[in-house]
């Protein structure tokens, strides 16, 4: 097997502020808006837009929260080995508010499905978005599509779309690994 860099750490960091200025376009001081990264892949994603966000285009009236849809997945019972659960941090309603889903890779759209039913868990949205950083068009199982995407890669049959972040890899990076 081998790897292709798709994105260094300075590509990254361009789409991670234009992801940032697209949101700020769409929802303004983001009063009615709340962000939901996934656990646990989703997360590095939605802390460093939250962070750019506050520090760097000073909206400070922003809510970040965690979800663990391990429990929603379709796939919860099939598997050989169990999930291993995270814990969910959102200490807010989302009753009429504008939710922004955040995750790393948009694949299947399975990891959204179970996402917008835990959503629910905590009110009824008045809109639902999704944001990913890499959207992998051709593998699709569920007609699911991003508001946001950082890049799309048409990445086809074994390949894998890997996301290194500086957080735990020790350097930001998408790969692509070759079978």
């Amino acid at each position: 097997m081998s790897k292709k860099t798709l994105l260094n750490s300075k590509d990254i960091e361009i789409i991670l502020h234009r992801l940032a200025c697209e949101l700020i376009e769409n929802h303004n001081d983001f009063s009615n808006t709340v962000l939901i990264g996934l656990q646990p892949r989703g997360t590095y994603l939605a802390n460093r837009l939250t962070a750019l966000l506050r520090n760097e285009y000073g909206i400070n009236n922003l809510k970040l929260g965690l979800l663990d849809i391990t429990f929603y997945r379709d796939d919860f019972r099939r598997r050989d080995s169990p999930l291993a659960a995270t814990s969910t941090e959102i200490d807010f309603l989302i009753e009429d508010k504008k939710v922004v889903i955040i995750d790393d890779v948009l694949f299947s759209g399975r990891s959204i499905r179970a996402a917008l039913t835990a959503i629910q868990s905590f009110g009824r949205p008045e809109s639902i978005e999704l944001l990913v950083l890499i959207d992998r068009r051709f593998s699709r199982h569920l007609p699911i599509q991003p508001n946001y995407k950082g890049r799309q890669v048409d990445a086809i049959n074994e390949e894998k779309v890997l996301v290194s972040w500086k957080e735990t890899h020790k350097k930001d990076a998408v790969y692509i690994e070759l079978k």
